[in-house]
């Protein structure tokens, strides 16, 4: 997901580079959620809903040359039946916040109480 950072995230982002202000760090763990709809920038997509789906936590390595990626399986067991398009990443505080948002280079349909599985190394997050 390069350049998909959502417009909060980007705001955070160049005022923590730029030393304006005091940002505040996303709460952790970050969530990966699915969606069956994209979003942008703005708006958020239609999340997967229903069966066993939550959201789940996100691992990542350190950045290297501008990216990083998931270093563990994501896992999504007793999925409800739907064609997921897309992932985003919100922070886990009591109201969250989307961060980042993105397609998958291949849409997934599962079915009721399917597995949905993204490998470990497979979400790539880079800003270029």
């Amino acid at each position: 997901m390069a350049d998909n950072l959502t417009a909060t995230a980007e705001n955070l982002t160049l005022d923590w580079i730029l030393g304006v202000g005091t940002p505040t760090r996303p709460t952790t763990p970050l969530k990966v959620a699915l969606v069956t709809a994209n979003g942008d920038d703005t708006t958020a997509g239609t999340e997967a809903a229903g069966g066993s789906y939550t959201r789940q936590n996100l691992s990542v390595a350190a950045a290297v040359n501008g990216a990083t990626s998931n270093s563990a399986d994501l896992v999504w067991t007793g999925m409800p039946a739907v064609t997921v398009v897309g992932v985003e990443i919100w922070d886990s505080a009591g109201t969250p916040v989307r961060l980042w948002y993105g397609p998958l280079s291949a849409s997934r349909t599962v079915a009721a109480g399917d597995e949905l599985r993204l490998a470990a190394g497979a979400l790539s997050l880079s800003l270029s």
